[in-house]
């Protein structure tokens, strides 16, 4: 069975059992955006109650919060989220599909990648035990020169990004002839950034000085707390807060069902940077990183 038809069963079955339905299906649903049904609940709350056990209580040097999802803009202006929590996008005049433009461009030299990985399996079947694959990369003229065109265009696409320098990247997208997968055109829009967080506004005043963001990771809710819970917890370094909450990101392209969604839940946890604590801290990101989801 297919591994795309396998997922579709995974999405069927737990809508079926009462693990996950599509948000507001009755009025044909909100993209990327799900509810946790009856059993899924549950499912959830007793990996968050394992999660808490095994990360905060069985450890005397972690402790939790649990921060507001509301924080001043000036928190998120200073972790860089407003000017680079951004995807550079480009739409397509013909389909009425938006890309991400880094996504067109990382697949292109993607494809450059597999006409090399091609060359070199005819080459490897066609001689057998004799084949020399760093020799055959190193001299095959087609082979260098889908290198040549694949290391010209991740040059020139690593510092367009660096801006990122939006018309370079839309005269990439032209040069090596991207087409929409939906229409085949080239009809393409210029590239313009856009923000992953949600903003809204805060009061009864709707004007931009009362702009604020849903937050799009939990960790910053642990680091402007950092002082505050190490004074009244009297914590000597090394220590580690942990949080489980709310996270929301207007994600251009959001698929893969519960895998990517655009209001989802992380469990995060930060350990202390002090130079005294780097080993305590390596071991407890050894012991994190089973936990999938979980963020340090």
């Amino acid at each position: 069975m297919a591994q795309e038809d396998v997922f579709k069963k995974i999405v069927s079955h737990c809508k079926e059992y009462g693990f996950v339905f599509p948000s507001s299906e009755i009025y044909d649903g909100l993209a990327a955006v799900y509810d946790y049904g009856q059993n899924g609940v549950e499912l959830k709350n007793n990996i968050k109650e394992y999660w808490w056990k095994s990360m905060v209580l069985l450890h005397s040097n972690i402790v939790g919060i649990d921060a507001a999802i509301f924080m001043h803009p000036m928190v998120w202006k200073a972790s860089g989220h407003v000017d680079a929590f951004n995807d550079p996008l480009i739409d397509n005049r013909d389909s009425k599909k938006r890309y991400r433009a880094d996504n067109l461009i990382e697949d292109q030299i993607a494809k450059y990648d597999d006409k090399i990985e091609k060359e070199v399996k005819k080459a490897a079947k066609r001689f057998g035990d004799s084949f020399d694959e760093a020799k055959f990369r190193a001299t095959n003229p087609r082979v260098l020169e889908h290198q040549k065109k694949r290391d010209a265009l991740h040059a020139r696409y690593t510092a367009a990004m660096q801006g990122p320098d939006l018309k370079e990247l839309k005269q990439i997208i032209l040069d090596e002839g991207i087409v929409c997968p939906i229409s085949g055109t080239k009809n393409w829009t210029d590239v313009r950034q856009f923000n992953l967080m949600f903003a809204t506004r805060f009061g009864a005043a709707a004007d931009a000085n009362n702009t604020i963001y849903l937050r799009p990771e939990t960790a910053q809710g642990i680091f402007v707390n950092y002082l505050n819970v190490q004074k009244t917890s009297r914590m000597k370094l090394p220590f580690g807060i942990a949080q489980i909450g709310k996270a929301f990101r207007n994600e251009i392209v959001a698929r893969q069902f519960i895998f990517r969604m655009r209001e989802f839940e992380q469990r995060w946890r930060c350990s202390s940077s002090a130079s005294r604590a780097r080993r305590w801290s390596g071991s407890a990101i050894g012991r994190r990183s089973g936990w999938p989801g979980t963020r340090h």
